[in-house]
């Protein structure tokens, strides 16, 4: 599959000799949706600020399109829209004059029915003569958008969009992003919400202290490090689990009215016919059966705790 972003070697030092970004190489992928996932102070702002262009890089490269950021700045930023965390918008501008401008600076012919069309995608049509100051914090952000969009760019980072928003607009944000990578627009997006990385992205990758922890597909992350746990709610509560239940992994949870067992999905021998035998021969009754995925929340909590510790 072709690149559209590579970083080579990425480090990058603030004053005080603060590493930010530890010698980071990594690979975006034409067409996809990639969710940079990881705690506050990990690194991500200052990784799309690199990519970008927008702060020096101490050493190694960025290349956008095969436009190395730094050499050929100009070339390589016109292929990105930002979508910074902060609102940062003139507030007594209108809606459309604030696109309309945005696509002026990136040198690009005024066209009114594609920024009509972005608009309108975005929900903003009919405050497109209503001043920012105007908006509720939510349209504001969707006008962000609709300026990070306005230049027709081949990828779009997106630094926490759906931060402070409710449900509905993160979910209306959830679908825009699919419509663009329809469209061919590489997403690069930055969360605190696991569940928006699980709904929408194809890769996941995990930063934390400046360092990528790993890049993969979504599903196969989840696959290779994700478990399912067998919970058994019993009829009568038990104080403990025989030798037997304890010898197999079953834990005794809930004051003694669930047992819990963690099994690979992985391998052909689960055990859980030999723990179904074993209550059945100890006569424990059972209300309910049921199995349970983990999450990418916990995997993602699993990850850097095994890394910090």
């Amino acid at each position: 599959m072709t690149a559209i972003v590579e970083v080579r070697d990425l480090t990058k030092r603030y004053d005080g000799e603060k590493l930010a970004l530890k010698n980071l190489s990594f690979k975006i992928t034409k067409g996809e949706i990639i969710a940079l996932l990881g705690p506050n102070g990990a690194g991500k702002t200052s990784l799309i600020s690199a990519i970008c262009g927008l702060t020096t890089i101490s050493q190694g490269n960025v290349f956008v399109s095969g436009f190395d950021v730094q050499a050929d700045y100009r070339n390589a930023r016109s292929l990105i829209g930002l979508v910074p965390q902060e609102l940062m918008l003139e507030p007594f501008e209108t809606v459309m004059g604030t696109v309309s401008l945005s696509r002026g600076l990136f040198g690009k012919a005024p066209n009114p029915s594609y920024l009509r069309g972005i608009l309108e995608r975005l929900s903003l049509w009919d405050k497109r003569d209503s001043p920012i100051r105007e908006l509720s914090g939510g349209m504001k952000r969707r006008v962000l958008i609709a300026k990070a969009l306005s230049h027709d760019p081949k990828i779009l980072f997106l630094d926490e969009p759906t931060a402070g928003v409710d449900v509905d607009l993160r979910r209306d944000m959830w679908r825009l992003v699919k419509d663009l990578q329809r469209n061919g627009v590489t997403i690069v997006l930055t969360t605190h919400y696991i569940e928006e990385a699980e709904e929408i992205a194809d890769r996941i990758a995990v930063i934390n202290d400046g360092q990528i922890l790993l890049v993969e597909d979504k599903r196969l992350l989840m696959k290779r490090l994700g478990k399912k746990q067998l919970l058994i709610e019993l009829a009568e509560p038990i104080e403990q689990p025989s030798n037997l239940l304890e010898e197999l992994g079953v834990k005794v949870h809930n004051e003694g009215r669930r047992l819990t067992y963690t099994y690979d999905m992985e391998v052909e021998q689960t055990g859980i016919p030999e723990i179904l035998g074993a209550l059945k021969s100890e006569g424990i009754r059972f209300n309910d059966v049921r199995t349970e995925q983990s999450s990418l929340e916990e995997i993602f909590i699993e990850l850097i705790a095994d890394r910090s510790g």
